[in-house]
């Protein structure tokens, strides 16, 4: 969707069409959760402090918004979605990938399938969003961003030099600026230069991550589309090639994973109750907790902090952990009393949320961390996948 909340904003209150609108708080802690396409013009962006907002551009229209009128935008955008396939991975509350293989001979190829998407966003919901077509997920969001907005790009393997080509680097899933300066160091600035690179170059300057750039260079991605949108739990795991003997060290670890929790429950515009621990001890001893919450969802903070709550309790009789997991459960649509914009607190820490899962999105799950999380990070050890408990 295109500059989703602010969009809505617009279409409802027809006083904002053409100007420049932010959504978000104006207090002294206040953040912009969403920059209309006018007020991007000036360098507004979410994220920002609301101050710096507003020196950028003075006569923004700020508005406090409405979650509840965005996540009902939201449903309707993914059953026009859903009605074209049941391959729908959402990716946030206004994005997500889908995979039209099964059904083109119901509806023609994936072109005529996007521009009957955006022509039913448009009719039905008097929005705009912007398509990637392509034959994989990198390659399709890669699309998605570069006839923004209101726009559609096709990327087949007899265009895709000539659209990756000219490209910078940083737009390749996983480059950050760390990695943008290292490969500028190699001579690297374009996927042109990163294509021409040989695999084992990149290795030996990058390992794992070196061959990740090799095959994105390329066009390569083999990662399906995914639905999990009906679990009933959302959890995360690691398993430790050896004890964990601090506990600092298993604090940590809890933030992480709570962090990928909650990410996973934003990418799926849902809500939980319920916060879940489980350890296993040295001995292999396990053993779980919980809390339920006073109302549903999906803040990071709020998870992790009754995560760590948690684990306090076994905290005072510490024992070495093989194992740490947390995992939320009563999971629901709707969010609890405390709304997106009810404070300026909240609004920055939604703000927050949204602007690392961006992040994550684009440059990998580790390109962000919170300094909860980094804080004594074991830096070896197994980690076990998180676990989505399908519907019974």
């Amino acid at each position: 969707m295109d500059a989703f909340f602010a969009s809505v904003e617009q279409r409802d209150r027809p006083e904002l069409r053409g100007k420049p609108v932010l959504v978000g708080g104006t207090g002294p802690r206040g953040v912009v959760a969403a920059a209309s396409y006018e007020a991007r013009k000036f360098g507004c962006r979410s994220a920002m402090p609301s101050a710096v907002a507003k020196r950028l551009c003075p006569h923004a229209i700020f508005v406090k918004g409405s979650f509840e009128q965005y996540k009902a935008d939201s449903a309707k955008v993914f059953e026009i979605l859903e009605s074209y396939t049941p391959l729908v991975q959402p990716v946030s509350i206004d994005e997500a990938f889908m995979d039209v293989t099964g059904s083109l001979g119901l509806f023609g190829p994936p072109e005529a399938i996007a521009t009957q998407i955006r022509d039913r966003v448009r009719s039905e919901l008097r929005l705009t969003c912007s398509v990637g077509v392509a034959p994989n997920k990198f390659l399709a969001k890669l699309a998605s961003d570069l006839n923004k907005p209101d726009g559609m790009a096709v990327i087949t393997p007899e265009n895709l030099r000539a659209t990756l080509d000219p490209l910078p680097v940083s737009r390749l899933w996983g480059v950050g600026p760390s990695a943008e300066k290292s490969l500028h160091r190699l001579g690297v600035r374009t996927i042109a230069d990163l294509h021409a690179l040989p695999l084992d170059v990149l290795r030996s300057r990058f390992d794992d991550f070196g061959e990740h750039l090799w095959n994105l260079a390329r066009g390569l991605d083999d990662r399906p589309v995914h639905t999990d949108r009906e679990a009933k739990s959302i959890s995360h795991e690691h398993t430790f090639a050896q004890d964990l003997e601090d506990p600092d060290a298993v604090r940590a670890v809890l933030a992480d994973e709570a962090e990928q929790v909650a990410r996973r429950l934003r990418r799926h515009a849902r809500f939980a109750r319920t916060v879940t621990v489980k350890i296993r001890f040295g001995d292999f001893e396990t053993v779980t907790r919980s809390h339920t919450l006073d109302a549903p969802t999906d803040r990071t903070d709020t998870i992790s902090a009754a995560a760590r709550a948690l684990f306090d309790q076994w905290a005072r009789a510490f024992r070495p952990v093989r194992l740490i997991g947390v995992g939320v459960s009563n999971l629901t649509d709707a969010a609890g009393d405390a709304g997106l914009f009810d404070a300026d607190e909240s609004e920055k820490r939604r703000a927050v949320d949204k602007a690392t899962d961006a992040i994550a999105a684009k440059f990998g799950k580790r390109a962000v961390q919170r300094a909860s999380a980094i804080h004594k990070l074991p830096r070896h050890g197994a980690h076990g996948p998180g676990s989505d408990t399908p519907p019974t």
